[in-house]
């Protein structure tokens, strides 16, 4: 019998585990009860535990990077920036049969921001460009060099044969040719000249949190690395509309072939989910066929 390759290792994760695992390696939540947080992203099953506390685990090889990086990043950052971030607790080691690293973190409260409320909202756009400067801002030079090893560096290039794929096969949903165009001209734009910047890298609209329809917090921090910050203009696609979306890119101050590559990044990102998700969920359907239309717009 093959052995199965890690990236397609899918454990089951149910509440006898992640008790287990608690139990065991971190005896002084025993008593705290859990409850399967549902739904979660795609990349966690999340379990609040206690009042306090939010247990992530991966549920693919792609994510497994994601509680050693912002336990040794997260507490760096959250000095520098205007929002609320995770506050990582600990990190737990694989146990019970299940293979990876995962987190214990401190809860945070909020309801995850929507289109319907904040997508008119100039308020909210400028708030989030307020965000993405400070991110920009931090250096990662003032940390240990050994500290850089978990930072992710990425490129529109490598996503280049899986995007033009996915504009195939989704010929008739979507207008390939003006999808085909775009993906060019993002091909084709002049790389970012400044210094190598933080980015968040998976700044979409279910990574806010809003308190009493204000926003409050900025989750999942997996994608966290160093180089292009236009990966992190896919909000202006997943949450604002032409107007809200001018107001956030003049307060960033973005060039032309930043917010190119920008769009890019925000239809390549919306392709990948639809044809991986859209059909087994409404949800991302909608909200990817969203983010894809707007990044056509631009």
């Amino acid at each position: 019998m093959a052995i199965a390759r890690t990236a397609e290792i899918r454990p089951e994760i149910d509440a006898a585990l992640v008790r287990r695992l608690i139990d065991t390696q971190f005896p002084r939540w025993a008593g705290l009860p859990l409850k399967l947080l549902d739904p979660a992203g795609s990349d966690h099953v999340i379990y609040r535990l206690g009042e306090e506390l939010s247990v992530r685990l991966p549920r693919h090889a792609g994510a497994i990077g994601q509680a050693r990086k912002e336990f040794q990043w997260l507490p760096r950052l959250a000095p520098h920036l205007p929002l609320t971030i995770p506050v990582p607790v600990e990190v737990g080691e694989p146990g019970f049969g299940y293979p990876w690293p995962w987190a214990v973190s401190r809860w945070l409260e909020g309801e995850v921001a929507t289109v319907d409320a904040h997508a008119d909202s100039t308020g909210t756009a400028v708030e989030l460009a307020h965000f993405l400067a400070a991110l920009q801002r931090f250096s990662p030079d003032s940390t240990p060099r050994t500290a850089h090893e978990h930072l992710s560096s990425w490129s529109l290039s490598d996503r280049d044969h899986a995007t033009r794929a996915a504009i195939a096969k989704v010929d008739g949903v979507f207008d390939a040719a003006a999808m085909t165009d775009l993906w060019d001209a993002a091909m084709s734009a002049p790389g970012w000249e400044g210094p190598p910047v933080c980015f968040h890298g998976d700044f979409h609209t279910g990574n806010l949190l809003t308190v009493h329809g204000r926003l409050s917090a900025v989750i999942d921090f997996g994608g966290l690395g160093v180089g292009d910050p236009a990966c992190d203009l896919m909000i202006a696609f997943t949450l604002m509309t032409a107007g809200s979306r001018a107001a956030f890119r003049s307060t960033l101050g973005v060039d032309d072939a930043t917010w190119l590559r920008g769009r890019g990044w925000a239809m390549a990102t919306g392709l990948n989910a639809y044809t991986s998700y859209a059909a087994v969920s409404p949800r991302v359907a909608a909200q990817t066929t969203r983010q894809i239309t707007e990044a056509l717009i631009g």
